[in-house]
């Protein structure tokens, strides 16, 4: 079967790698570089979409193409899929819990088409970009058809649905086994999910070619720790030693507490004896790491990838982010179930979960505010967890989630007359934008240089929303 997305000829390039043979200037009254905020400068972005270098320039002296740019900021864990299930299992069942939901999950999961995916994935993926993601690293499960038949549809709907927005696409394809820590097989509801074995997932990696980023192993609950060690092994021997690898880990504590009755240990410490963690390795949640797991995987170069929107939509807990910070943890945030697409509410819901807990405020703060250290810290270290290609020159991986001379021209441009900016100072308006902003904030979205949401709206909005409203409903009825 042909789907649209494969025989569409007016399906846009993607951004990633794409070739242009001019550079270009843009003009911001001010960024948020490293050192933090600078006023006045240009940017002169290369033909490959990277930033070349960046200048100082007199205030008024040229036209601006925009207010105050901040880097964009890399979605580090997503599952697309899930956009769809937002409203759905939202009633009282009695045992309401990250469980009850994942059954809500399963029957999304069973009952979802190709074409439906393409849909509300290339709806999902322009609510990113208005929201201020210029990269997604997708963490990809949804492999198989409903019946459990084997085939590439699914991935490249998701592909496709990336590239027609243009957002670039870090693509994890996930290894699933089995049920729990006892290995028992995969039930009904994960057919779509499940590989046979460390080379059967393989062997379907090695088929989507170029298109993978790295490996997912999904959780020490559906992997086991023997497939675990081989997989790692393969995806070194075929993808290289350097390519990313994303865990679910420690996110429930019904999940650590089943790991200590049937391993002898928590989730974290039969990773980290299982396999060697480096800077290659995000740990997505981390919720109920102990201090000296943390520390286990800060000294090993690790990340972990928060997700606090999701987090608290299911219940999960509180990563204890300020300790994580002080230490000097490396932290990426995610959208994850999709919930709600929002890279500043994420920022702003991890800030919060810190104060409600200490009862105290500023808990991620500096004396330069809360606003520019939150976002910077987590860009910088989504960054880090895409790891995407192709290469800025040979050997040298695409770098993201800073506005500095090597890194991919990706910023986010806010305007100082948004409804919950207006007012304010470059130097007080970040923090307004955490405390209580939105994307109606948000003036422009570049990916790569090039100018991607103008005032809210990408390319082909209404064609967008027509068909993802369609798909919704056929979902619907279906589950």
């Amino acid at each position: 079967m042909m789907y649209r997305w494969a025989t569409r000829a007016d399906r846009p390039p993607r951004i990633v790698g794409a070739v242009s043979t001019k550079s270009r200037t843009l003009r911001f009254r001010a960024i948020l570089a490293p050192g933090g905020l600078e006023r006045d400068r240009s940017i002169e972005v290369a033909p490959d979409g990277t930033i070349r270098a960046i200048r100082a320039v007199r205030a008024g002296s040229v036209p601006y193409d925009g207010g105050l740019a901040v880097p964009g900021m890399p979605n580090a864990h997503s599952h697309i899929f899930q956009c769809a299930l937002a409203g759905f299992g939202e009633g009282a069942r009695g045992d309401d819990s990250f469980w009850s939901w994942r059954r809500a999950m399963y029957r999304l999961a069973n009952s979802i088409t190709p074409a439906q995916l393409f849909d509300i994935a290339r709806h999902g993926y322009a609510r990113m970009l208005r929201a201020g993601f210029t990269h997604v690293v997708e963490f990809h499960y949804l492999h198989h058809g409903p019946d459990g038949a084997r085939g590439p549809e699914t991935t490249q709907a998701v592909l496709a649905a990336a590239a027609e927005v243009g957002l670039p696409i870090s693509l994890l394809p996930v290894y699933y086994r089995t049920a729990g820590f006892d290995g028992a097989a995969p039930h009904s509801g994960q057919r779509r999910f499940a590989h046979d074995s460390v080379d059967d997932f393989m062997a379907a990696v090695g088929a989507l070619g170029p298109a993978v980023a790295g490996v997912a192993p999904h959780s020490l609950r559906a992997v086991p720790t023997d497939d675990l060690a081989e997989l790692v092994a393969a995806v070194d021997a075929t993808l290289g030693p350097d390519a990313p690898l994303h865990i679910h880990v420690s996110e429930q504590e019904l999940e650590v507490e089943e790991c200590l009755a049937v391993r002898g240990c928590t989730p974290v410490d039969l990773l980290a004896d299982t396999v060697e963690l480096g800077p290659h390795w995000s740990l997505v949640h981390a919720t109920h790491a102990t201090a000296a797991e943390r520390a286990r995987l800060r000294s090993a170069g690790a990340r972990v990838v928060l997700c606090p929107i999701t987090e608290a939509h299911l219940g999960d807990g509180i990563f204890p982010a300020r300790e994580h910070l002080l230490a000097g943890g490396v932290a990426a945030v995610g959208s994850d179930a999709n919930v709600r697409i929002s890279a500043i509410e994420e920022a702003r819901q991890l800030e919060y979960g810190q104060r409600l807990r200490d009862r105290r405020r500023a808990r991620l703060a500096t004396e330069a505010g809360t606003g520019p250290v939150v976002w910077s810290w987590l860009a910088e270290g989504g960054g880090e967890a895409a790891k995407p290609d192709p290469a800025v020159a040979a050997g040298a991986p695409m770098r993201l989630g800073r506005i500095e001379p090597g890194h991919r021209a990706d910023f986010v441009v806010l305007d100082r007359e948004g409804p919950h900016t207006l007012g304010h100072d470059w130097e007080t308006l970040m923090d307004a934008w955490l405390v209580g902003g939105d994307e109606r904030d948000i003036e422009a979205v570049y990916v790569g240089g090039k100018r991607r949401v103008e005032r809210g709206s990408v390319a082909r909005e209404a064609e967008i929303r027509s068909a993802y409203g369609m798909a919704m409903r056929e979902i619907r009825r279906a589950i």
